[in-house]
This record gives structure tokens, sequence and C-alpha cells, in this order.
């Protein structure tokens, strides 16, 4: 009987994670889903045969769990991120040293394949605290295992998302709808796709050693998502511009609210674009269509129509 194949993800049980889990318990392997919270990684265990999915402790913080963890697989995907820092959960050591000790472990114990989820604006230069730190995380990941594939979405989203999601109920709750660096450029991409590049780059030999950056088949201002979401959730408010000195005070305070609605190092990042660089990489060198935001979100945003979506109503004219 052929041994059956073992890959492990890093963060599986995250928003892009589980997509991935998906796709490689599909592709028949036993998938270690390797977290610190093993009770988030159980409802995913349906997605796969009676054992086939395997929640795993391991904190990428600690050596002893993540060699435990990429011991025996034959590939390892790290989809481990955080857009804020809590406590001892900083950049450096999630994206930076954290990366490297997963690649470092991968490689010291015979894994054949990694792909590594980064994002666009990794840049060790970055003035961003979240942008450097995923730089220099690249960095660690292809010094400690040169072979790895480096993957930079730009803003992911799916029904689990964290934006359209957080915009649509902003739209539903407040009389306005704030806009900061309303020309800020951004190419969506469905969490789907993204989920699918990796698949694609770990059964590649040509993707080996390579960075890709993935990106919808259209580039937004952050100004026309805003206007786009208020027209699916046909909410009625005017697009309102905050100065970027109001925001930089408002990020300061927001910092230390309950979920970090918005801090200095967001709004750092949200001052510059985030599209697929020219000559880049991207989709469609791994034979990959990526998904238009209007076939995905409306569906999932609709909730936050008056009635919650349950009731056809013709939206209202937006106010320029």
């Amino acid at each position: 009987m052929a041994t059956r194949r073992v890959a492990t993800v890093f963060g599986g049980s995250g928003f892009i994670g589980r997509y991935v889990v998906k796709r490689l318990a599909q592709q028949g392997y036993i998938v270690r889903i390797a977290g610190r919270n093993t009770e988030a990684a159980r409802p995913l265990k349906p997605m796969g045969a009676v054992g086939q999915i395997v929640p795993l402790f391991a904190s990428v913080a600690n050596e002893g769990t993540v060699k435990r963890a990429v011991e025996g697989a034959d590939i390892v995907v790290n989809a481990v991120g955080i857009l804020t820092q809590t406590g001892s959960a900083t950049f450096m050591k999630i994206h930076k040293e954290g990366a490297e000790r997963i690649a470092r472990l991968s490689k010291a114990n015979g894994v054949g394949r990694m792909v590594h989820i980064s994002a666009i604006g990794a840049d060790v230069n970055s003035p961003s605290k979240y942008g450097a730190s995923k730089g220099q995380g690249e960095q660690a990941v292809l010094g400690a295992f040169p072979a790895a594939t480096i993957l930079r979405p730009s803003l992911v989203f799916g029904p689990e998302d964290q934006f359209f999601n957080r915009f649509g109920e902003i739209a539903r709750l407040s009389p306005v709808m704030p806009v900061i660096c309303g020309g800020t450029k951004m190419q969506p991409v469905y969490v789907g796709d993204v989920a699918d590049a990796a698949m694609a780059a770990m059964a590649s030999q040509a993707a080996m050693g390579k960075t890709y950056e993935l990106g919808g088949p259209r580039v937004w201002t952050f100004r026309e998502i805003l206007a786009y979401i208020l027209k699916q959730t046909r909410r009625n408010r005017r697009l309102v511009d905050v100065p970027i000195g109001l925001a930089r005070l408002q990020a300061s305070i927001m910092q230390f609210l309950p979920g970090k609605p918005l801090t200095p190092d967001q709004l750092l990042m949200l001052q510059k674009d985030n599209v697929v660089a020219e000559g880049a990489l991207g989709l469609a060198d791994l034979g990959i269509t990526p998904t238009p935001v209007e076939l995905i979100v409306p569906a999932y945003i609709s909730r936050f129509q008056p009635g919650g979506g349950r009731r056809p109503m013709a939206p209202p004219p937006l106010e320029e």
C-alpha cells in the first residue's frame, strides 16, 4: 500500500489557511492543521475523511512544537499572519522569527516543498512595521529554504473576510461612510484563488524559489470600493473624506480600543498602493484566472442590507 502524503498548514484554521486545507484534503493529503488553538481547527475536520484532517498544537515561537508539526511532512504551508500586534504576538516574532523557524525546521526535516504566504507591500525598507516584518520574513524563509515559493496577495476577499464585512457593518450602522486615503489603489483577490495559487505552486517545479504577486482582475481605489459596498448594501450614506491629520489622531486613539479598528501602522499601509507590480509573476503564471469582486462579494454582504437582504428593495441613489 502506498504511503499517504502528509501536509502541514500553519495557520490552517485562519481565513486563507482553511481554503488551503480543503484543497489539500480533496487531493488526498493527510493534513495537519498546526496552530495554538486546536479547537478552532476542529470544525474543519469534516472537509476530509475520518482521521484525514488532524488539529495539532504548534506555536511558531516554539522550536519543539514546530519540529513536531513538520516531521514526516511532504509539504508545508505557512499561512500565519497578524494585522495588529498584541502582547507577545509582535510582527517580528510572527512574520520574521516564526517564518524562519518554520522554514529552517522544514528544511532540516526533509520537507520537499514549502509555500509561504506573505503580502504585497512586503519590503524590508517599508516605513510600516507590518510591511517591513513581512519583507524580513521572506528573506528569512528563502535563506533557510531556498526552494520555497512566496505568495504575495493583495487585499484578500471572501465570505469570512475582515474588510468587506467590516465596511458592510459600518454602512449598516453609521450615518456616513468615512474615507481615509480614498485614492489608494487596491487589487482585491479572491481567497479561493490564493488557495489555488498555493496548490499550483506546490505542483510546479518552475515555481520553486519564485515569488508571485496575486491580484484580482480589476484595480480599484479605496473610495470606489466603499462606494461599491454602499451600493451592494443599499445604504444611502455620504462618503466623507477624512483629512490625513485627523486620521492620524484617530489611529493613535483607536489602537488602544478592543479589536484595534485602526492603528498608526495600518494608516501607513493605507497610504501606499496595494497592487501587483509591473512585470511581477502572478496568477496567470500559475494557470489561474482571477475571480472578480462582483462575482463573490454581493452574496455575502447582502446581509447588511435593510431587512438583512431578505426582501428585494430598489437601491436608493447614492450621494456623490
